[in-house]
């Protein structure tokens, strides 16, 4: 057997559990490989299939259920969070949400296949304020068909899996040190992939206090809300358009003379960034991302009102 089906083996079904559970809590720490390896163990009569399956929609239900709760109450800033401590913090904001516009509480049924995505669902179903019994039933369906899956191949493929177990046994400490060798540089890759796409992104931002400044000296700014409808229940910053970034070509015109502000809810404005270099290019000369985007304005306690109106 493998590394991680004889770490299985002799640890038992609480190692699969912890394991599970922190992936779930959003740690860089794929429980896959475990959930492989518990499959072929089953596969020879040496782990209880049901047991692994029911510890592993446990397991799930119980992290999902806290970034549920947190979603509830916190709203779009528990995204945020995870997202600064996901290794796609640039995107997963953007694509949870526009996933869950299009699939609704379905995408709980999926959404662990995705990379990135997986710890954004139960929260996002929470900010949504998706009832508790459809989200813990989508939730532990989606548990159970994701783990159901990797089970199934570990099972199917035991055989296979324990030559491959063989050979890497006779390897020893060196099999754990490859395995730990390769995922640390994984993660150092995502982390110079994500300090590039920042570089490239990199461009004046204008401060929360510098466009509250403008806004009470009665200037005319143009105040765009690039955030995902799903987070306009939230408020907007007075004045501002929300207008979705695919339709923001269609009024491109009106901004060519205009100071244009953009703002989103990704972590560094990565969204607002990059519309603000492509506005550039199409001939917007004044147009910057505001730093900290809406959560930043709203932690200086500026002022917020709800939506009256949107640009389609």
């Amino acid at each position: 057997m493998g590394a991680s089906t004889e770490f299985l083996l002799h640890h038992g079904y609480s190692i699969l559990f912890l394991a599970i559970c922190a992936e779930q809590v959003g740690l860089p720490l794929p429980s896959s490989p475990l959930l492989l390896a518990a499959g072929a163990l089953a596969g020879v009569h040496r782990l209880n299939p049901f047991v692994v399956l029911a510890i592993a929609v446990t397991a799930s239900l119980l992290s999902d259920s806290v970034w549920y709760c947190l979603g509830r109450r916190r709203g779009g800033r528990v995204l945020g969070y995870v997202c600064r401590v996901s290794l796609e913090p640039d995107t997963c904001v953007t694509e949870i949400h526009s996933v869950y516009a299009r699939h609704g509480e379905r995408s709980l049924l999926f959404c662990k296949f995705v990379p990135g995505l997986g710890t954004l669902g139960p929260p996002m179903a929470g900010m949504m304020e998706l009832p508790v019994w459809k989200f813990l039933l989508f939730d532990a369906a989606g548990a159970l068909v994701w783990s159901g899956a990797f089970f199934a191949v570990g099972f199917m493929f035991r055989e296979r899996l324990e030559q491959l177990g063989f050979a890497a046994a006779r390897f020893g400490a060196w099999c754990a040190v490859v395995l730990a060798s390769a995922l640390a540089a994984y993660v150092a890759w995502k982390y110079i992939q994500r300090r590039r796409v920042y570089r490239k992104l990199r461009t004046a931002r204008i401060t929360p206090v510098e466009l509250r400044d403008r806004l009470n000296a009665n200037e005319r700014v143009i105040i765009v809300d690039l955030r995902n409808p799903a987070e306009w229940r939230e408020g907007r910053i007075p004045g501002s358009l929300q207008i979705e970034r695919e339709k923001l070509d269609s009024v491109v015109s009106a901004f060519t003379e205009a100071e244009v502000v953009l703002y989103c809810s990704c972590p560094n404005e990565a969204a607002s960034a990059r519309e603000t270099l492509r506005l550039k290019r199409r001939g917007v000369r004044r147009v910057r991302p505001l730093q900290g985007g809406f959560a930043g304005w709203k932690d200086l306690g500026f002022p917020v009102e709800n939506y009256e109106y949107s640009v389609k």
